[in-house]
């Protein structure tokens, strides 16, 4: 069985994520959905909610494509966890050469920590290449309409949270 790891914080998951999804699950028979628990990013989203929202848009890929696709919390290093899960090969989304730079980093410190665990790159879709969740989350802060960029499950999600997040501020 091919197992791959698609890691990130997911924060929220946007339609560039899914679209990377979906094409590596075409690649694998199990895919991973590696949810980094990172609380030094301060996420938007509690883990427990970012892994609802992955399983929400999962679960509808996973019948297109045939291919089993679960989400799994993870704090450790990102080579113990594609062991943990099995993964032969850990996924990566490419949107800029800024990425590429980042992402070669950590390709090589990979190998050298396993070079079993092949890492494969997909480059994001021309309509997707702009979109970030840090941008994401920050032009739904701003009243932006972020449809173009999250399900509208995701999106719902958002309104809600910065609905929450403003309304305990106005108490205050």
């Amino acid at each position: 069985m091919r197992i791959g790891l698609y890691p990130g914080t997911f924060d929220p998951i946007t339609l560039g994520h899914i679209d990377i999804i979906r094409r590596a699950a075409a690649l694998v028979d199990r895919l991973v959905i590696g949810v980094a628990i990172n609380r030094d990013k301060g996420p938007m989203f509690p883990l427990e909610e970012r892994v609802e929202m992955i399983e929400a848009e999962c679960a509808k890929l996973s019948e297109q494509t045939g291919t089993e696709i679960v989400a799994h919390p993870f704090e450790n290093l990102l080579i113990d966890c594609a062991r943990d899960v099995g993964a032969q090969v850990i996924v990566r989304g490419l949107r800029a050469v800024a990425d590429f730079e980042y992402e070669f980093q950590m390709v090589g410190m990979n190998r050298a920590l396993d070079d079993s665990i092949e890492t494969v790159f997909f480059m994001a879709e021309a309509r997707h290449q702009a979109i970030a969740s840090k941008l994401v989350k920050e032009i739904a802060r701003l009243n932006g309409d972020v449809s173009k960029f999250v399900t509208p499950l995701v999106n719902e999600r958002l309104q809600a949270r910065l609905g929450a997040v403003s309304g305990q501020a106005a108490a205050l």
